[in-house]
């Protein structure tokens, strides 16, 4: 499992330091356009549950292809693996990035979360989790594993980037090296555990296990 979880984070760095890039190119179009932090409040609120459909699509899927368990196993591998998951690469480490670079950050726990989504007015613990299941529901119904990897992503990385600008207070410009290296690990280590090492958790010894991640 060690070599594993070792090749599979090698073999996404690229993909996840492409994804770095683009989400600093986005903070400065914010910064130098004085982008108001309610706009990337909305960005982040649209970006987060999109990555959890994603997130527990493939985690529910990986567990049934390999898995072949019961429907509640699935349910719960599922909602732990993209909320909890989704959520450490969204919220946490950007939290913790902006909290060790002395910023001004505001924490908020979005599938919990009882205060209404912008622009559509409902409460984003509703939208979290409602996409949790949706993602759920298709992984279950439909194993599918290959998802476009560059996909998953930019939505983590964009998600976790606009947490940063919707919930932190700076002048991000001479910060950004250090934004670069937290929005790549809150991307790099996250997905990769979600999509692959998480799900094989729960799959009984002697079945068939991929010999690579098949996004």
């Amino acid at each position: 499992m060690v070599k594993r979880i070792t090749r599979e984070l090698r073999r996404h760095a690229p993909f996840t330091l492409l994804g770095g890039v683009t989400g600093i190119i986005l903070m400065v179009i914010i910064v130098l356009g004085n982008v108001p932090s309610d706009v990337s409040e909305t960005a982040f609120y649209t970006l987060h549950p999109l990555h959890v459909v994603l997130s527990a699509l493939a985690t529910t899927a990986m567990y049934m292809r390999y898995g072949k368990g019961k429907i509640w196993v699935a349910i719960l591998v599922g909602w732990t693996g993209s909320i909890g998951i989704a959520t450490l690469s969204d919220v946490v480490i950007p939290y913790l990035g902006g909290s060790l670079l002395h910023v001004e950050m505001e924490f908020e726990l979005p599938f919990i979360e009882a205060s209404k989504m912008p622009v559509i007015g409902i409460e984003k613990w509703k939208i979290v989790n409602s996409a949790a299941l949706i993602g759920i529901a298709i992984g279950y119904w439909r194993h599918v594993t290959k998802i476009p990897h560059a996909g998953h992503v930019l939505l983590s990385t964009w998600a976790s980037l606009f947490y940063f600008t919707a919930f932190g207070v700076a002048y991000w410009i001479p910060l950004l090296p250090l934004v670069f290296l937290f929005l790549f690990l809150a991307v790099w280590i996250p997905c990769c555990t979600s999509d692959i090492v998480y799900p094989l958790l729960f799959v009984r010894k002697g079945q068939e296990l991929p010999l690579q991640h098949t996004e």
